[in-house]
This record gives C-alpha cells, structure tokens and sequence, in this order.
C-alpha cells in the first residue's frame, strides 16, 4: 500500500489518514508500507521530505532507543514544543513557550543497556529492539558520552559472569560521574543465592581491568576503586548506587540556572524532591533552603556534601516520602518560594498542599508534560498564574520532552 503522511503522532510515528502510523516518516511524505491495521511498517520512501536527514547511528532503525534520527533538528525540536503547548492545553492552559533548550549528540552520561549471553569473555550488550524483546548488540551508541562509547567492550566484558543462572536478564545502569563509571547492575536471579563467589571475582578483576570507579548489584558493592562524585553547583557529592541524575550535564546546568533565576528575590525555598541535591545547592546560594526526597540514601549523600560546599546561606534536609506525607501548608508559612521535581507520576499530593500555603512563587521540573499539566491547573484553580515554560530536549531523538515551569501567585 502506498501512504501520504500528513502529521506526527505523539510516539514520533508519521500519521496517514485512518489513522495509520507508520515509524521512521516524516509529515509530507509518500511512502510504500506493508502490514495490516493501524500500525504498518515502512519499506520504502518514495517521495522524502525535505526535513529528512541521515539518521548518525548504524543501528538505527533496529534499536529501539531512539525513534527520531531522520528528522531535522528545527522541525523536530518545533515538533516538541508543540506536544507541550497541546498538552498544556487539554488542562485549558495558556503561557509563554520559551524556545526549547536542547542538548546535542554525544551528551547522555547516563544509559541503560540490557545484556544478553554471548561468548565467555563478553556479553552481547546493548538496547531492546523495536517493539520487540530482542536485543540489538551495539558498537556505538551517539547519543552517549564519549567516555562511554568507548567503554562499551570493557562493559560486555563485565557483564559475561552475570549468567550463571538461566533466568538471569541483567541490565547495566550506567553513570558516567566526574570520577569514572559508576555500574549498578540489576537483573541477576538472586533466588538461588545470587553470583557465586568465583563470577564476583571475574566482576571485580573486570572492573578493575577497565579502571571503572564502582560495580554495585542492586545497590550492593561488588567493586569500588573510587567514590564516583558529580559537582552539584558548589558542592561536590558522592554518588548513592543507582542515584537519579539529569540525563545531562548541559541540560542539568541550565535547568540548574533556569529554576535559579526564577527563585532570585526568596526569602526561603523548599525544593521538594530534591534527590542528590541537583538544584538544592544552587537554591542555597540565594536563599536558606529546606530539601525533602524519599530516597534516604540521595538526602544523606546531599547532607554529607554540605561541609565542603562555601557560600551557602544553609541547607537542611529530611527523608520523608511526599505522596503519603507531603510538606504541608502550615509547615511552608515562612516560604514564599518552592521548587519541586517529582517523578512521572507527577506530585499530586504536594502540589494540593502548595496550593492551600501562602507561597508566592513555584517552580514545576517535570518530566512528564501530561502530570504537570494536571498538577498545575491544581496551582492555576488555587490563584497561581503559570508564567513561563522551558521545554528541554536531553532525550534526544526520542519522543520525551521535559520542562520546567515558573508559576507566580
């Protein structure tokens, strides 16, 4: 079947009348399709856009990590903008779209790749295929920082040993930190005892050998040469296992730069889910800040960095899970400015109590366009204006857009 493709659905599929989506089209095109249903797979392009480029990475159209690489880089960041913009508006909301701050190729330090079993010096490692269990080995990956492209032998090395159990499916969490990578690995059956002492040992030589900062299994330390660490601001953090970081440095940097400016002028600040400290230490430059997150390990890590962080104006900070016990408005009365980054599912229940406080000024990190938008018509229903938005690209070539928002009593 021939197709015009007239739109881009939300996945990054190109859209035909029907609807019929069809990967790896762009708006504007003919295409030669084969498959039955809603959902055809492309075989050949007949009349190409003229947004079409050359997709950088070989394994492109198998692996299923990214879904954009043959789209220009103005129309598909337009693209992006404008799923906020209609997102934002199914919740009948109106604000200033900034341009969108996005992040280049060869910028992600931190990946996910799944290992499968292959030979008994290294794994086959890499991504899922598209729609589809199946794993694409990968050579490269673009999208990646250097330092962790050129790891990826030394990773399917470390990752031979991890299948000693047939239902083993390990997965290797990947952070490149200022000191090295840092491995947390999960995915390895741990109900027959886990790794037996002799596959701990090869782990352990194979860190070594490929000079990796730290190995943990589910959190556990298998090996550790050094602490892996990331300057947050003017602080210098040691990283818990598997702690959560932007997938960026550049785009953490202006995000960090962004929710700064907004909270310029506070007298206190809450930054809610604070995680490791991403923009706690930056906050604590313009005001006193108090910091919550659930995850105890990131607050005592945000904690242990404060003595060798100068400038600060103070930071106190608490593990307390924000969906069954968010901070409420009447411990907020002396804030007038908060700053909360929750995960996708967003923070309903914290965002109920921003309403009900008397804080001027918040600022929403999301990375879910759709919670936000929920959360802030909560914020909009209580008095708040939503002033500003900056969407934020650091997933690249993929369909995900972040943002962050600055909403003002």
């Amino acid at each position: 079947m021939e197709l015009a493709i007239e739109t881009m659905g939300g996945e990054g599929d190109g859209v035909a009348a029907g609807p019929i989506f069809v990967p790896f089209t762009l708006p504007g095109e003919r295409v030669r399709v084969q498959g039955r249903g809603d959902r055809r797979e492309l075989l050949e392009v007949l009349a190409a856009s003229r947004e079409r480029v050359e997709p950088p990475c070989p394994h492109f159209f198998a692996c299923g990590g990214c879904a954009l690489q043959h789209w220009a880089q103005a129309p598909y960041l337009a693209w992006k903008a404008d799923r906020l913009r209609t997102t934002l508006a199914r919740q009948h909301i109106e604000t200033q779209i900034l341009t969108p701050y996005a992040t280049g190729p060869g910028t992600r330090r931190r990946v996910t790749l799944h290992a499968r079993r292959g030979s008994r010096d290294a794994a086959r490692l890499g991504y899922k295929a598209r729609k589809s269990w199946d794993l694409v080995d990968i050579a490269v990956c673009p999208i990646s920082e250097p330092a962790i492209q050129a790891a990826i032998p030394a990773l399917k090395r470390l990752a031979a040993p991890l299948f000693e159990h047939p239902k083993s499916a390990p997965s290797l969490h990947v952070t490149l930190s200022d000191t090295g990578l840092d491995i947390d690995i999960t995915g390895v059956e741990a109900k027959s005892g886990g790794l037996s002492g002799d596959a701990r040992m090869q782990l352990a030589e194979r860190a070594a050998e490929a000079d990796f900062a730290r190995v943990t299994l589910a959190g556990e330390v298998a090996y550790m040469a050094r602490s892996p660490q990331v300057r947050l601001g003017p602080a210098v953090v040691s990283l818990p296992p598997g702690a959560f970081l932007q997938a960026t440095r550049d785009a953490e940097a202006a995000m960090a730069e962004f929710v700064a400016g907004a909270a310029a002028g506070a007298s206190r600040i809450a930054d809610l889910y604070c995680g490791v400290g991403t923009f706690t230490f930056r906050l604590a430059e313009v005001a006193p800040v108090h910091a919550a997150d659930f995850a105890a390990e990131a607050v005592q890590a945000l904690t242990a960095a404060l003595a060798g962080a100068p400038g600060l104006k103070g930071v106190t900070a608490e593990a307390r899970d924000l969906v069954r016990r968010p901070v409420l408005a009447e411990e907020l009365k002396k804030t007038d400015v908060a700053v909360f980054d929750p995960p996708r599912a967003g923070a309903a229940e914290q965002t109920a109590e921003l309403a009900r406080s008397q804080v001027a000024r918040v600022i929403g990190v999301s990375c879910n366009p759709a919670t936000f938008a929920r959360d802030a018509r909560t914020l909009i229903d209580a008095g708040f204006r939503l002033e500003r938005v900056l969407p934020v690209d650091q997933f690249l070539w993929s369909p995900h857009i972040e943002l962050v928002g600055v909403f003002q009593r």
